[in-house]
């Protein structure tokens, strides 16, 4: 196991990280998802070491956080960490220099693959150039794990799609992983292996993709529909100003209930219900 967190907690004054345990297993790709505020990137902190949790216990590659697991972590946040007025190849002599494993030939690949200009200041560049960049340069230093917040945020649906093949080649050796943080889900749905889904704070699920398609589907009935619907099935429901949303557990779903199917039912359905919805 690449990463585990068992129990951990983090409190402040109006909110607070309860009880979270979760696993990052070798050769997978697992999303993070959840609300703005949800908790997601306290999270990620508390991992890396860089907010200190009140409780519970944190292990990466088994071990409790030091400074020389630096080396197997590739971390790429919202923000930039980048100087901006370096240029890629300024860029690539600094990392040369500062990790042991750094490849300036699969850096390079990057950037030749990306059509990124090597002597343009970072800051001249769009923010899709810059992600790009962000993430070439954490994959060329040849970690175990990628840690990403929102890394595909600000690119189109094309650099989305070649950043994402990017993540599945980084962990085809079954020994590498990525914790992959994103409000754009429609990204997990093509890549992840298993979905972390946090709330308010408190962990929903932790499951495999395949797991979570074939347990929920969402079914959309008429206010009179809904009256007379088994209570009892509902997980969560959403009123809205002509029908009724309901999320339900594919094990409860009867030939009857096929007429209430209207789309196919997502990541993002699934987390509108639950943070959204009501218990019945």
């Amino acid at each position: 196991m690449n990463i585990e967190v068992n129990n951990l907690n983090k409190k402040f004054d109006e909110f607070a990280l309860k009880d979270i345990t979760i696993k990052l297993p070798k050769g997978k790709i697992v999303g993070l998802i959840g609300e703005n505020g949800a908790g997601k990137t306290t999270l990620i902190k508390c991992i890396l070491n860089v907010m200190h949790k009140d409780s519970g216990e944190v292990t990466l590659f088994g071990e409790n956080y030091k400074d020389s697991l630096k080396e197997d972590i590739g971390v790429v946040f919202d923000d930039s960490f980048m100087n901006e007025t370096f240029t890629i190849m300024d860029l690539n002599l600094i990392m040369k220099h500062t990790f042991k494993k750094w490849d300036s030939r699969l850096f390079f690949k990057y950037i030749k693959t990306f059509k990124l200009p090597k002597n343009k200041e970072i800051k001249k560049l769009s923010t899709g150039m810059k992600k790009k960049i962000e993430i070439a340069t954490c994959i060329s230093r040849h970690p175990k794990v990628l840690i990403l917040d929102e890394p595909t945020s600000g690119l189109d649906p094309v650099m989305r799609s070649e950043v994402l093949d990017m993540f599945e080649d980084f962990v085809s050796n079954k020994e590498n992983s990525i914790l992959l943080s994103t409000h754009i889900t429609s990204d997990l749905e093509h890549i992840a292996d298993d979905v972390i889904f946090i709330s308010n704070g408190e962990l929903i699920f932790d499951k495999p993709l395949k797991e979570i398609k074939e347990s929920y589907i969402i079914l959309e009935l008429e206010k009179d529909e809904f009256k007379n619907f088994n209570k009892k099935e509902i997980i969560r429901y959403k009123e809205n100003r002509l029908d009724y949303q309901i999320l339900i557990n594919k094990k409860n779903m009867k030939k009857s209930y096929d007429k209430y199917i209207k789309n196919i039912t997502t990541l993002d359905d699934i987390m509108l219900l639950y943070i959204r919805g009501k218990q019945a």
